[in-house]
């Protein structure tokens, strides 16, 4: 006698793209089970940006998430509406954004979507569960967890981030760092020229394929950080730590404000999957959202959006599958094909800008002093998102 896998969906990791997907599966029938290694609230090293579409793709799932999400974060939260970049050779440029967009750090963002899991789906929701192994088997999936146990699904959906158990064990993909980059931040009080409605975003004349930033993140709180191209920090032994360092006392446009100003805590590193690399989405009943499946803004460097967004669509194909018991390859890859649709174009292009920015300095120059002119300017937005 077969058991009976004792879930339909089991999405692993409860950040943006596992919540957003059990979000969207509220009311399905479906028995939903949501786990993650951590105990809420934790931290999550990240830039701390919630780009505009984030709110949008709750709110079409339901207008009460997107402000119940705004009431949450309050606290903890400060509203952008100005981004200015600092090129390479000291020009400015100030973009005022009209979609509404904040700053909260991770700790208290992720808690706040967990808690709209556990106020409106009745998933199950397991913490302090972090994956060991997953085995795709011809009824379903089996995932053991580190203390030994063992739950079962008919779909797996992993929404593990970066170094996703999930993807390492059913849709394997190796490291390209090309297409991967890891970053540092740390967060710190007492910045001064730092106002809260304004992330700073400066390009750097030695590395060109990154940009260190300054993100505020309410109550007087900056996340400060620096990102680049692996596969530059790799051929020139770049130590991101102490290039953030050096940044911060040196850069013309920081050394004065960062003088007096005090970190708190250390500086953390993490990585960064590029999108727009075709990389497989989907392996025998298993599907990758958010980091997972390497879905971040390669020109940005932020993903939570792609993260939120990819999370939605695994539902409704989660969903699809389940109602027609089709988990074959060919039903599975119809998630592919709609998360190529809704952004493969968009990171494929901003992918091939970002190296081609890298490689002609002089471009980037360019573009900041036509960016004097507004209807240029709006032109140079469009471009880059």
């Amino acid at each position: 006698m077969v058991t009976a896998p004792e879930y339909d969906v089991l999405i692993v990791g409860a950040g943006p793209a596992g919540s957003a997907c059990a979000l969207a599966l509220a009311g399905s029938g479906l028995r939903v089970g949501l786990l993650d290694k951590a105990c809420f609230p934790r931290d999550k090293v990240c830039g701390d940006a919630i780009p505009g579409p984030t709110l949008k793709a709750l709110a079409r799932l339901n207008p009460l998430y997107a402000e119940e999400l705004r009431q949450l974060t309050r606290p903890h939260r400060t509203d952008v509406c100005i981004s200015r970049l600092v090129s390479p050779q000291g020009q400015q440029m100030r973009v005022s954004w009209q979609a509404p967009a904040f700053n909260s750090p991770r700790l208290h963002f992720d808690e706040a979507l967990l808690t709209l899991v556990r106020r409106h789906t009745a998933a199950e929701i397991r913490e302090n569960s972090p994956v060991k192994k997953v085995v795709a088997t011809a009824t379903g999936v089996v995932v053991t967890l580190a203390d030994g146990r063992v739950l079962s699904a008919r779909l797996v959906i992993g929404c593990d981030g970066a170094n996703s158990v999930v993807g390492r064990c059913l849709v394997p993909h190796p490291l390209n760092r090309q297409r991967h980059c890891a970053a540092v931040r740390a967060y710190y009080q007492g910045v001064t020229d730092a106002p809260e409605t304004t992330s700073d975003f400066l390009f750097l004349r030695r590395y060109r394929a990154g940009y260190c930033w300054v993100f505020p993140v309410g109550s007087g709180l900056y996340n400060v950080g620096f990102g680049m191209l692996s596969e530059d920090i790799a051929r020139g032994k770049v130590d991101l730590k102490l290039v953030l360092s050096e940044l911060l006392n040196t850069h013309p446009d920081l050394a004065t404000r960062f003088r007096h100003a005090r970190q708190l805590g250390p500086v953390q590193g993490f990585g960064l999957p590029l999108g727009g690399s075709r990389r497989p989405l989907t392996g025998p009943r298993a599907l990758l959202c958010g980091d997972a499946a390497a879905l971040i803004d390669p020109l940005q460097g932020h993903g939570i959006d792609k993260a939120v967004i990819s999370g939605i669509l695994a539902a409704e194909h989660a969903r699809r599958c389940c109602q027609a018991e089709d988990f074959s390859p060919a039903s599975l890859r119809k998630y592919a094909v709609a998360v190529d649709q809704r952004f493969g174009s968009e990171l494929r292009f901003r992918y091939g800008l970002m190296r081609w920015l890298a490689r002609a300095p002089w471009v980037v120059e360019a573009a900041f002093r036509l960016s004097r002119w507004p209807w240029l300017q709006r032109r140079l937005v469009r471009a880059v998102g």
